[in-house]
Formats: structure tokens, sequence, C-alpha cells
């Protein structure tokens, strides 16, 4: 059965700051944009881009059918800005597999950024991508708390009877401020 750890909103901005703050003291690259990896990678990517105070763009790629379920990572939509001699950070929220962000980077390495580094939160130990920063290795579905109900709809579809009501969660995770 799967395990999961529930993120909630203070935990989440806790975590994004969190970030933002080993990618600024961390490898000393002066980025000139960060891109955020749709959907996930939307939230913290904005957190990241504005304490270092660059630019941001996203990438939107789908890959998740479902809870622990990877279909073909594929790029759905593309960036806004040149990239070509740019110091590029990719920002998602973990990575797992890897499969997302490799796809990712090959796609931005074709178009000739001089640096090209990746951050997320969390990591998976089976991952095959090493990320050049991130915050914790984790074996567990992490749900964020922008996904909740698609979680919770999607656990018991899969005949997940623990699956709580996500509403109730929500509020729960909000006032315990876990």
């Amino acid at each position: 059965m799967t395990e999961y750890k529930y993120v909630s909103w203070p935990e989440y901005g806790n975590l994004a700051e969190a970030l933002a703050e080993k990618v600024r003291s961390g490898g000393g690259t002066a980025f000139d944009l960060v891109i955020g990896i749709a959907r996930g990678g939307m939230p913290v990517a904005m957190v990241i881009s504005d304490r270092l105070d660059v630019r941001i763009d996203f990438i939107n790629v789908k890959s998740y059918v479902g809870i622990g379920e990877r279909g073909i990572p594929r790029i759905l939509s593309t960036l806004t800005q040149e990239i070509k001699g740019k110091h590029v950070l990719i920002v998602d929220d973990l990575v797992d597999q890897g499969d997302t962000i490799q796809v990712v980077k090959e796609y931005l390495s074709g178009q000739g950024p001089k640096i090209l580094e990746v951050a997320v939160l969390f990591k998976k130990p089976w991952t095959k991508i090493e990320p050049d920063y991130y915050l914790e290795v984790i074996d567990r579905w992490v749900v964020f708390p922008f996904e909740l109900s698609e979680v919770n709809r999607l656990r018991v579809a899969n005949g997940d009877l623990s699956a709580v009501d996500a509403p109730a969660l929500h509020a729960t995770l909000h006032s315990a401020n876990v």
C-alpha cells in the first residue's frame, strides 16, 4: 500500500523558502532564468524566481496518469523566453524516476543554455537524475496542498477506503499547521 506525506501550506512555504536559500547560497551560479515545470513546479519556481530576483518561465509536461502511475513524459507547451547562452535553473516539486526532468533537460539543452541546473524540494531514492539542489530524500507519495482533492479522488477511485475527505483534510492541515 502506498504511504503518503501530506504537506500543508505553511510547510510548503517553508520548504520553498529553504530551497531558494539553498540555491542562493549553494552553487555560486547567478541564474538568468528560472523555468518551472508545470504543474507541480510552478509555485516553488515562483518563490525561487522572486528570491533570486530573476525572470521566470514555465514548461508544461505531462507524465503522471494516477498515483504511482507514470506515462511517457510529453512536453505540452514550451517557453516564451530565449535561453541560448543563459544560466538556467529548472525547478520542480520533486524528482521521482527522473523521466520528466530528463526530457526537459534534453529539450532545453538543444536550445543552447550556458548552464542548466535542477532544483527540487524532494527526490526519491530510486531516481536516475541527480538534482543540483534538493531538500530531502523521500520514498513516500508526497501530497502538496494544491492537489488534495485530486489525490483524494484518485485514492478513492483506486479503492483506497482509508482516503479521507479532502476538505476535512485541508481544514486539518491549515488549523494544525502541520
